[in-house]
């Protein structure tokens, strides 16, 4: 199972996947919420997936978390570098969002980052009743984007998706390589999404993707690019885009370490246009576009 049960609680160039229309080119079909899942007032949920980076003895801290978690009040979330306690872990409260993400976690790390799975998801349920397309850079392997679609409709979700993502790694790109890039992911995200004709996957190198495959309103903007370069371009391409009421998340934004530079380089871009992003606990950031 992807949770883990404790004390009887959850303890370059234009190419797609699809030929869909161009944004804009078809109406902005009325969204199909989910509707809001029962919750009960004395049941709250817990949450464990002992992954965590940047520790020394990595087997040893988890079992020490793991261990702490006796101690914590119900509503204890140990998971993506997040220990807490004392809160409603409101992901395991909607039975939608549960069961997109479940059946979309492909690795150890989507099963770790639900909060964050669950800002995307929280934050496409604001945006798809916007008008404008949503847009994901650094699709990766398509568990994010398909999380979301599948929380708002699945093969009837209302909007335009656009992917983007190189799909491969060399040593000349700033930044770090992740284990599933490779000659072979971008037919395997394509595969994914067959039955999906308003997901659009584009692979090649930002900003020179968008030259020939880009909305013209966006309504949902999600940047994870690990490298403040391609993410500074992004959001001089897109963000000027991005409808009033819009929502920008950037998904490393208050990781420190290797990506403390997106962070800096991100606020003073921001601080020009007037906006402050909003750090999140997971390690986000979020804009909301006036």
């Amino acid at each position: 199972m992807l949770i883990k049960m404790l004390k009887g609680v959850f303890s370059g160039g234009r190419e797609s996947g699809t030929e869909g229309p161009a944004s804009g080119s078809r109406a902005q079909a009325p969204p199909v919420l989910p509707p809001r899942s029962a919750a009960s007032l004395d049941s709250v949920k817990s949450f464990v997936f002992p992954v965590f980076w940047g520790v020394g003895e990595p087997q040893r801290f988890r079992t020490e978390v793991e261990a702490l978690t006796k101690s914590m009040a119900p509503g204890y979330h140990a998971a993506d570098n997040l220990i807490t306690w004392g809160r409603n872990n409101s992901m395991f409260d909607d039975a939608a969002f549960v069961d997109a993400w479940q059946n979309n976690a492909e690795s150890v790390n989507d099963k770790a980052i639900v909060w964050r799975r669950y800002v995307l998801a929280t934050s496409a349920f604001h945006c798809v009743q916007l008008e404008g397309d949503f847009v994901e850079c650094g699709a990766y392997t398509g568990a994010g984007v398909k999380t979301v679609v599948d929380y708002l409709g699945g093969v009837g979700f209302p909007r335009q998706f656009w992917a983007y993502d190189a799909f491969e790694h060399d040593e000349s790109m700033a930044n770090h390589g992740m284990p599933d890039l490779g000659p072979g992911l971008f037919e395997r995200v394509r595969a994914k999404f067959r039955n999906y004709p308003q997901v659009r996957i584009v692979k090649g190198l930002i900003p020179d993707s968008f030259k020939d495959s880009c909305p013209d309103r966006i309504a949902y903007l999600h940047i994870d690019l690990n490298q403040a370069p391609a993410e500074l371009a992004a959001l001089d391409q897109l963000f000027d885009r991005v409808v009033p009421s819009g929502i920008v998340i950037l998904d490393d934004y208050e990781w420190s370490g290797i990506y403390r530079g997106q962070k800096l380089a991100e606020d003073e871009w921001f601080d020009k246009r007037g906006y402050r992003v909003m750090p999140l606990p997971t390690g986000q950031g979020l804009v909301v576009k006036r």
